[in-house]
């Protein structure tokens, strides 16, 4: 019976297959699924204390890592549904602070293809995220998460050159962000000491630009995002970050994917440029693509 079940899948692929995310303007075709499967792995020996730059010997260098399960699904050629569910862990190299780990939270998009005109598009996203375990939100930076339930607005704009397949794509994003309830009765907070365990996580703007060349096989681009809270407050001296900091990045890096048929992989590398109360990390991503028609 599963010798029968696997080859009733591969009976179902199609010969090109076209992986997409939440940032491009790539859809999947209509009855169709790409089932992603990722492992990411960001590090940092500096972080931003508010605008101080500095490092900390009680961490040493801290490391995250996940995995996450991705399926794309092509409702029809102009409207996808993507979803996510990514497991996390963290560690550092020094000190006494234990890594957590657990599954983090499961996010959905609705993206929908508004117009699309001689290789011009521009297109809507609408994302959601919730928290699927009990982790710990404020103990950064070892907390997977912050526990914060999401809700996030999206526009996209692309245009794709028709035979050369050079492409330049860009969106701005807001994010708005739920309270979430720590485990004590008070914290201290934009200057303020607050007697209560609701906290206020800052809602948060992104933006991005990508440039690359898009073919039936291939894909590589370069980007830049910028990720900012709209309010918040930075990071007490020689203290640990809160949820209620105010957090800021800017990063740049090289995305690459290589699909010549249902089978295929994708790449990403990022680095942080400039911050506001976070890490200077260096990351990167490896994925598994595997596409399904039905």
């Amino acid at each position: 019976m599963k010798r029968n079940f696997y080859v009733g899948l591969l009976l179902l692929v199609s010969s090109i297959a076209r992986a997409q995310m939440p940032n491009d303007a790539i859809y999947m075709p209509r009855k169709s699924v790409c089932i992603a499967g990722l492992y990411g792995r960001s590090t940092w020996t500096r972080y931003w204390e508010g605008t101080l730059s500095r490092d900390n010997l009680n961490i040493g260098r801290h490391t995250t890592q996940s995995i996450m399960l991705m399926p794309a699904i092509g409702v029809t050629d102009r409207f996808n549904i993507i979803l996510s569910l990514p497991y996390v862990w963290t560690e550092t190299s020094a000190g006494n602070l234990m890594g957590q780990k657990g599954f983090q939270d499961l996010a959905g998009w609705l993206k929908y293809k508004l117009v699309d005109v001689k290789g011009f598009s521009v297109n809507g996203l609408a994302g959601a995220s919730m928290p699927v375990s009990n982790y710990v939100p404020d103990f950064l930076p070892m907390s997977i998460g912050l526990q914060a339930r999401t809700v996030t607005g999206r526009l996209l704009l692309n245009y794709t050159h028709p035979r050369t397949g050079l492409y330049v794509t860009t969106h701005g994003s807001y994010n708005w962000r739920s309270n979430i309830r720590i485990d004590r009765d008070g914290y201290q907070a934009n200057d303020r000491v607050y007697n209560t365990n609701e906290v206020s996580v800052p809602n948060a703007i992104d933006a991005g630009v990508r440039l690359g060349v898009l073919r039936k096989t291939w894909q590589t681009e370069v980007w830049a995002e910028r990720f900012a809270c709209t309010s918040g407050d930075n990071i007490r001296r020689n203290d640990m970050p809160f949820p209620t900091n105010r957090m800021e990045a800017t990063s740049i890096g090289w995305y690459g994917k290589f699909q010549p048929r249902h089978v295929g992989v994708n790449a990403r590398i990022g680095y942080v440029t400039n911050g506001l109360n976070v890490g200077q990390s260096t990351s990167y991503s490896v994925g598994l693509l595997y596409q399904l028609n039905f």
